[in-house]
């Protein structure tokens, strides 16, 4: 490597490094909690309901709703969805098919009684607080977009420092720490040696991490194309009469998709549906997968199917990355996992701080006893 693209990829390292590092730092600080997440969450507001009947037999879907429209008498289904580790089906419904948000009602039914489930104690926490801060810093797209540029910035910074590290070590051993040395170059020499060690960890993390912060746009643009490709040429026309079993829409769903599970039903008529069918969205069954969502169309009025879309290459490719970010596909070894490497992250960008900082005060001390020494000499002259 010539001196000039030394120098060049050094100030890349460094002023990319310098302007994320204290996002980086707190996204690194609130991401820690994030990984236990839900463990958290389950020593702070544990779930104390059970269901009416443990093990007995489940209500099918249109006895769930068929209570759920009689504890909101004079209001229509508006969407379904269901717990993935209690038998609770929860119905959102409303006087009208497009009623606005503020006019829904939501509500969790037994799907073991029929029974009215309690809503949680608290709504929101600590937890999603820390979220918020996480993923968008309280500022909604506008701040998801710019912690995504920050973490642009963090894998330019990653790139660069791979290319100066490795002419560097050609001269030292792998792992090297010159503990003899002055404070400043056994630091440098930790920043390298656990920077280029959690180096593909941390590419994954920051890079899924920026995935992440497209969600809004990547959504849009998906639920757009499925919408379009598969409700082309229905209109506007309503489905008239009653509507077809529930049940046996979810069933052509699920024989349509082999392998998926059931997460949330649009009715006819929301924003999430057209006027005359079902939107069955089913998931993958495993860890890794669960954020893998088909849409399925079914007419309304029969309960057939009418067709079915995969996501295409980038939806898929931002619900990969959420599990892969916060590392919760494996359990909780690999949650401790994903734990250990973010202090060794913090460690890295708290250590590049320190070293950028000391470097300037190491130049101010070599710049003012340059300008000593001048002085010196014009007063002998």
């Amino acid at each position: 490597m010539t001196r000039r693209s030394f120098q060049l990829w050094s100030a890349v390292h460094s002023w990319t490094s310098l302007i994320c590092t204290a996002f980086l730092l707190m996204l690194c600080v609130t991401g820690l909690p994030l990984i236990f997440h839900h463990e958290i969450d389950a020593a702070l507001s544990p779930d104390t309901w059970r269901p009416a009947d443990p093990g007995g037999p489940l209500l099918s879907y249109d006895a769930v709703l068929d209570a759920a429209l009689a504890n909101r008498p004079g209001e229509v289904p508006l969407y379904m969805s269901f717990d993935v580790d209690r038998p609770v089906v929860n119905v959102t419904t409303g006087p009208a098919p497009d009623a606005p948000q503020s006019q829904m009602h939501f509500a969790s039914f037994d799907r073991t009684s029929g029974n009215l489930v309690p809503p949680p104690e608290a709504d929101g926490g600590v937890m999603d607080v820390v979220l918020r801060l996480h993923t968008d810093m309280f500022l909604g797209l506008p701040g998801m977009l710019f912690l995504g540029a920050m973490g642009a910035l963090f894998i330019a910074a990653l790139v660069s420092g791979v290319v100066l590290y490795a002419p560097f070590m050609q001269k030292h051993a792998f792992g090297m720490v010159r503990t003899h040395k002055s404070r400043r170059l056994k630091w440098l020499d930790l920043h390298n040696l656990l920077g280029i060690a959690t180096m593909a960890w941390v590419f994954v993390v920051g890079l899924t991490g920026v995935v992440n912060t497209l969600e809004a746009p990547i959504n849009a643009a998906w639920k757009a194309q499925a919408f379009d490709d598969l409700t082309g040429g229905y209109g506007d026309a309503a489905v008239t009469g009653d509507l077809a079993s529930l049940d046996a829409a979810i069933s052509a769903a699920l024989d349509a998709a082999p392998g998926m599970t059931l997460q949330f039903v649009a009715f006819p008529g929301g924003s999430f549906s057209t006027n005359r069918h079902f939107f069955v969205f089913l998931h993958g069954s495993a860890p890794l997968t669960r954020e893998i969502i088909t849409p399925v169309l079914i007419d309304a009025r029969t309960g057939e199917l009418v067709g079915l879309r995969d996501m295409p290459w980038y939806a898929k490719g931002l619900s990969l990355s959420r599990p892969l970010h916060f590392g919760d596909y494996g359990g909780l070894p690999l949650k401790i996992l994903w734990a250990i490497l973010t202090l060794f992250t913090i460690v890295v960008l708290g250590s590049g701080l320190y070293l950028w900082i000391a470097r300037r005060r190491t130049g101010r001390g070599r710049n003012h006893n340059r300008v000593v020494t001048r002085l010196d000499r014009t007063a002998a002259e």
